[in-house]
């Protein structure tokens, strides 16, 4: 294993490393580590940043153009109804930059020597892509989960990755359900890879398990379905007098869950911590014995991709408690390293929930076998190396093209 450091490369950024553009919708979002690890260590951090809107604190330092903050002449003004009637028309993605943004898209892209784009989901592709394409800079793109579940229930969204897709010089996606979705809808590429995002192994590892101890973190929102995890615990919690289930995390469903928590009579043993920082959550994992998140799909499509807290809570040691959902049984094996019910199966979930309390012995080595899945799968350095050779070998492909 590479050892820990800022880089992927820990001798320092290499001579032959490309420059590539990371391009997200908001910059910079604390939740979004997937992300800003990317900024800040792919190919030695020789990055720069293309974005929607500038938000929140920038602590890596890096060039950053914004792609709707710029100052729009009279003339964007009064032709943008024709430029936006134009990007429907062509790409079915109304928000591809044109006059004055295009114009200083491109010459940042210029003066940053930009070698590669990685669109860190596909609603941010087929925004860039147009631009790229005219300059000769291959686009890759990255798929995580609404991406490629709740905006394939729209038409027009669907039609614009189909104009998009032969464009790409390359796919990745979190998990094989998404790829999986795409191609239902006729979307597929040559050159597409399962990649999960990974999570560090280094820093997320096992410490002194409590014993009953149940963590949640994830937002209080439908997809997460909080509500029915604090019901399944709330229903075994008499038959375990030493099980506690913390729950971290925000959102519009945390009041309701700590409502039915106080009216519970077993309040007490329910924790909610709300939004917590990576190392509050690190602690949290590295003492939970189960990690409990019921992933369902949205009424409106939404699905996970493969969670990232799942995967953290893998590398910290702990058993899995979750759902068959989108791609989570690709990276938990049912009866190995945790135990997987179906969506929405409340009367499953307390079940299960009931026989890992019962049996902690069989518990803590469900929790063992996911610390042994992480350092195998997700690690991301492991990843990263996956991501920069395809990106690699697409920009070595180019040159020699150009050779020719």
């Amino acid at each position: 294993m590479l050892s820990s450091s800022s880089s992927v490369f820990p001798e320092g950024q290499r001579p032959a490393d490309p420059r590539l553009c990371i391009a997200t919708g908001r910059y910079v979002r604390s939740g979004e580590t997937f992300v800003n690890r990317h900024i800040e260590r792919l190919f030695g951090g020789n990055t720069v940043v293309v974005c929607g809107r500038r938000t929140g604190q920038d602590t890596l330092g890096k060039p950053v153009f914004s792609r709707l903050q710029g100052v729009l002449n009279p003339g964007d003004i009064v032709l943008a109804p024709w430029h936006l009637f134009q990007n429907h028309r062509k790409y079915r993605a109304p928000f591809v930059p044109f006059g004055t943004s295009r114009h200083r898209l491109v010459a940042f892209l210029e003066r940053e020597r930009v070698d590669a784009v990685l669109a860190e989901f596909g609603s941010q592709a087929v925004s860039i892509w147009p631009v790229c394409k005219a300059m000769g800079i291959p686009v890759f793109t990255y798929f995580r989960g609404r991406d490629a579940s709740r905006y394939l229930q729209t038409a027009s969204r669907v039609e614009g990755y189909r104009r998009m897709m032969p464009n790409l010089a390359g796919v990745f996606a979190v998990s094989q359900f998404l790829l999986d979705n795409l191609a239902a809808h006729g979307l597929v590429h040559p050159n597409a890879h399962v990649v999960p995002s990974g999570t560090d192994v280094e820093a997320f590892t096992p410490g002194e398990k409590t014993p009953g101890q149940m963590l949640f973190v994830g937002r209080f929102v439908e997809k997460k379905a909080p509500r029915l995890t604090l019901e399944s615990f709330l229903s075994v919690a008499q038959r375990h007098p030493n099980a506690r289930l913390d729950m971290v995390g925000d959102g519009p469903l945390l009041n309701a869950c700590k409502a039915l928590a106080a009216s519970s009579g077993h309040g007490g043993r329910v924790v909610f911590h709300g939004r917590q920082s990576s190392l509050q959550v690190r602690a949290h994992l590295a003492r939970a014995d189960i990690f409990v998140l019921h992933s369902v799909t949205g009424q409106d499509g939404e699905t996970e991709g493969l969670p990232s807290a799942i995967q953290e809570a893998m590398a910290a040691g702990a058993a899995i408690l979750s759902t068959r959902h989108a791609g989570i049984p690709e990276l938990v094996e049912e009866g190995v390293s945790g135990v997987l019910v179906d969506e929405m199966d409340a009367t499953g979930m307390s079940e299960a929930m009931n026989a890992m309390l019962a049996d902690p012995i069989t518990t803590r080595q469900m929790g063992a076998r996911a610390r042994d899945t992480a350092l195998e799968r997700v690690d991301y350095r492991r990843l990263y190396q996956k991501v920069e050779t395809v990106i690699h070998q697409q920009i070595d492909a180019n040159a020699g093209a150009k050779r020719g």
